[in-house]
Protein backbone atom coordinates (compact mmCIF):
# COMPACT_ATOMS: atom_id res chain seq x y z
CA UNK A 1 0.00 0.00 0.00
CA UNK A 2 1.50 3.44 -1.17
CA UNK A 3 1.16 5.94 1.55
CA UNK A 4 -0.87 9.08 0.84
CA UNK A 5 1.37 12.05 -0.53
CA UNK A 6 1.42 15.46 1.90
CA UNK A 7 -0.31 18.22 1.00
CA UNK A 8 -1.12 21.36 2.68
CA UNK A 9 -3.61 21.28 5.22
CA UNK A 10 -5.55 23.98 6.62
CA UNK A 11 -7.24 25.09 9.86
CA UNK A 12 -9.57 27.56 10.54
CA UNK A 13 -7.07 30.66 10.42
CA UNK A 14 -4.01 28.76 8.45
CA UNK A 15 -2.64 26.77 5.63
CA UNK A 16 0.66 24.94 6.39
CA UNK A 17 2.72 22.17 5.26
CA UNK A 18 5.06 20.92 7.82
CA UNK A 19 6.75 17.44 7.28
CA UNK A 20 9.34 16.05 9.36
CA UNK A 21 12.11 13.09 9.33
CA UNK A 22 12.60 11.84 12.72
CA UNK A 23 14.95 9.13 13.16
CA UNK A 24 16.22 7.63 17.22
CA UNK A 25 17.73 4.42 18.61
CA UNK A 26 16.90 2.00 21.28
CA UNK A 27 19.17 2.66 24.24
CA UNK A 28 23.01 1.76 23.45
CA UNK A 29 21.20 1.30 19.90
CA UNK A 30 21.00 -2.64 20.79
CA UNK A 31 19.61 -4.53 18.00
CA UNK A 32 16.01 -5.31 19.54
CA UNK A 33 13.50 -4.02 16.86
CA UNK A 34 13.28 -7.06 15.08
CA UNK A 35 10.00 -9.33 14.51
CA UNK A 36 6.64 -8.80 16.51
CA UNK A 37 8.32 -5.86 18.15
CA UNK A 38 8.94 -3.97 14.91
CA UNK A 39 5.86 -4.66 13.51
CA UNK A 40 3.78 -3.60 16.88
CA UNK A 41 5.88 -0.43 16.91
CA UNK A 42 4.69 0.45 13.08
CA UNK A 43 1.47 -0.64 14.30
CA UNK A 44 2.20 2.04 17.63
CA UNK A 45 3.58 4.86 15.89
CA UNK A 46 0.48 5.12 13.73
CA UNK A 47 -1.64 5.17 15.62
CA UNK A 48 -0.02 7.95 18.41
CA UNK A 49 0.81 9.72 15.19
CA UNK A 50 -2.68 10.12 14.55
CA UNK A 51 -3.45 10.62 18.17
CA UNK A 52 -1.91 14.27 17.77
CA UNK A 53 -2.95 14.98 14.51
CA UNK A 54 -0.09 13.97 12.55
CA UNK A 55 0.07 11.44 9.37
CA UNK A 56 2.67 9.26 9.04
CA UNK A 57 4.13 9.33 5.04
CA UNK A 58 6.55 6.95 5.33
CA UNK A 59 8.26 5.09 8.35
CA UNK A 60 10.82 2.07 8.71
CA UNK A 61 11.74 0.33 11.57
CA UNK A 62 15.37 -0.82 11.65
CA UNK A 63 16.31 -3.60 14.30
CA UNK A 64 18.66 -0.69 15.59
CA UNK A 65 16.57 2.85 14.79
CA UNK A 66 13.65 3.66 13.60
CA UNK A 67 12.99 6.31 10.94
CA UNK A 68 9.16 8.20 10.84
CA UNK A 69 8.77 10.79 8.00
CA UNK A 70 4.96 12.74 8.81
CA UNK A 71 3.04 15.67 8.26
CA UNK A 72 2.64 17.74 11.76
CA UNK A 73 0.24 20.52 12.70
CA UNK A 74 1.38 23.97 13.21
CA UNK A 75 0.85 23.64 16.81
CA UNK A 76 3.31 21.01 18.03
CA UNK A 77 6.88 21.39 18.02
CA UNK A 78 8.92 18.54 16.90
CA UNK A 79 10.31 17.91 20.12
CA UNK A 80 6.53 17.63 21.30
CA UNK A 81 6.27 15.17 18.49
CA UNK A 82 9.25 12.96 19.29
CA UNK A 83 9.14 12.86 23.19
CA UNK A 84 5.22 11.68 22.32
CA UNK A 85 5.71 8.90 19.89
CA UNK A 86 8.93 7.31 22.17
CA UNK A 87 7.15 7.92 25.48
CA UNK A 88 3.80 6.18 24.48
CA UNK A 89 5.84 3.55 22.80
CA UNK A 90 8.59 2.43 25.24
CA UNK A 91 5.17 2.64 27.75
CA UNK A 92 3.78 0.20 25.88
CA UNK A 93 6.24 -1.60 24.21
CA UNK A 94 7.66 -2.48 27.75
CA UNK A 95 3.98 -3.53 28.99
CA UNK A 96 3.45 -5.79 25.79
CA UNK A 97 7.36 -7.49 25.89
CA UNK A 98 8.19 -8.02 28.96
CA UNK A 99 11.49 -9.43 27.33
CA UNK A 100 12.85 -6.48 26.58
CA UNK A 101 13.15 -5.28 30.12
CA UNK A 102 16.21 -7.42 30.35
CA UNK A 103 17.77 -5.46 27.23
CA UNK A 104 17.01 -1.85 28.50
CA UNK A 105 18.67 -0.03 31.35
CA UNK A 106 16.42 1.04 34.38
CA UNK A 107 13.68 0.46 32.16
CA UNK A 108 14.57 2.94 29.58
CA UNK A 109 13.50 1.56 25.52
CA UNK A 110 14.45 4.54 23.66
CA UNK A 111 18.03 6.94 23.80
CA UNK A 112 17.71 10.41 24.75
CA UNK A 113 18.66 11.18 21.56
CA UNK A 114 17.28 11.93 18.54
CA UNK A 115 17.41 13.61 14.69
CA UNK A 116 14.88 15.81 13.15
CA UNK A 117 14.69 17.56 9.92
CA UNK A 118 12.71 19.67 7.91
CA UNK A 119 11.67 18.20 5.16
CA UNK A 120 10.30 21.37 2.66
CA UNK A 121 7.53 21.25 0.53
CA UNK A 122 9.95 23.57 -1.87
CA UNK A 123 14.04 24.36 -1.59
CA UNK A 124 15.60 26.92 0.33
CA UNK A 125 16.61 27.99 -2.77
CA UNK A 126 13.18 29.09 -3.75
CA UNK A 127 12.54 30.50 -0.82
CA UNK A 128 15.52 32.49 -0.43
CA UNK A 129 15.07 33.67 -3.97
CA UNK A 130 11.29 35.19 -3.85
CA UNK A 131 12.25 36.87 -0.08
CA UNK A 132 14.92 38.46 -2.32
CA UNK A 133 12.41 39.22 -4.97
CA UNK A 134 9.42 41.28 -2.99
CA UNK A 135 9.90 44.55 -3.86
CA UNK A 136 10.94 43.65 -7.19
CA UNK A 137 7.25 41.92 -7.40
CA UNK A 138 5.38 44.26 -6.20
CA UNK A 139 6.57 47.27 -7.99
CA UNK A 140 5.21 45.46 -10.70
CA UNK A 141 2.24 44.75 -9.70
CA UNK A 142 1.73 48.30 -9.06
CA UNK A 143 2.43 49.38 -12.71
CA UNK A 144 5.79 51.03 -11.68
Amino acid sequence: MKPESPRIKRTRHAKHFLTYHFVWIPKYGRDILVGKVAERLKEMLKEYSQEIGCEVIALEVMPDHVHVFLQAKPNLSPAQIVNHLKGKTARKLLQEFPELRSKTTHGRLWSRSYFVASVGYITDEIVKHYVETQWERELKRRGA
